[in-house]
C-alpha cells in the first residue's frame, strides 16, 4: 500500500519526538538504561494508528530467554508511557486525533546478523580482480 504524503509527514514526526522523548523525558525504570532505538513508525491511511518498530541494542546477549525477557519489559514500559508520548506528540503537531500508538519489536537486526553467519559460515574466497579481468579477455579473443 502506497503511502500517502501526509501520512509519511506525520510517521516521521511522529519518530521524531518520540526518540526525542527516549532519550531525555520518560523516567520509566523499565526503560531507563537502555538504548532503544526507533527504527520506524508507520501510520494508517485513517490516521487514527502508529506503529513504532524498535530495536533494543544490545539486549541481553546471547540469551535468547533473556533477550525475550528484557523485550517484552520494555514493551510494556512504552506501552505504559504511551499516553506521555501521545500528548506530547499533541502539543507539538496540531491534529484532531493523535493517533494510538503500538510498539513492535523490528527483528531485522537479528535476521541481518544471522544472515551474517550464514554467509561466514560458506567458506567462500573471493575472486581476485586481476584474474577475472585476464579469463574476460581471453574468452573474447577465442
Amino acid at each position: 500500500m502506497a503511502k500517502g504524503y501526509r501520512t509519511g509527514r506525520l510517521s516521521v514526526e511522529i519518530k521524531k519526538i518520540i526518540s526525542e522523548m527516549l532519550l531525555s523525558g520518560v523516567k520509566d525504570p523499565r526503560l531507563s538504561g537502555r538504548i532503544i532505538s526507533l527504527t520506524d513508525c508507520e501510520v494508517t491511511s485513517d490516521l487514527s494508528y502508529a506503529t513504532c518498530y524498535l530495536t533494543i541494542l544490545g539486549a541481553a546477549g546471547a540469551d535468547p530467554e533473556a533477550k525475550a525477557a528484557e523485550q517484552k519489559e520494555v514493551l510494556e514500559g512504552l506501552k505504559s508511557a504511551s499516553g506521555l508520548f501521545r500528548k506530547e506528540i499533541g502539543r507539538q503537531i496540531k491534529i484532531r486525533r493523535i493517533p494510538e500508538l503500538i510498539f513492535k519489536i523490528d527483528g531485522s537486526l537479528d535476521y541481518g546478523a544471522h544472515i551474517d553467519e550464514i554467509l561466514a559460515g560458506l567458506d567462500i574466497k573471493p575472486e581476485e580482480p586481476e584474474k577475472a579481468a585476464e579469463e574476460e579477455e581471453t574468452d573474447g579473443e577465442a
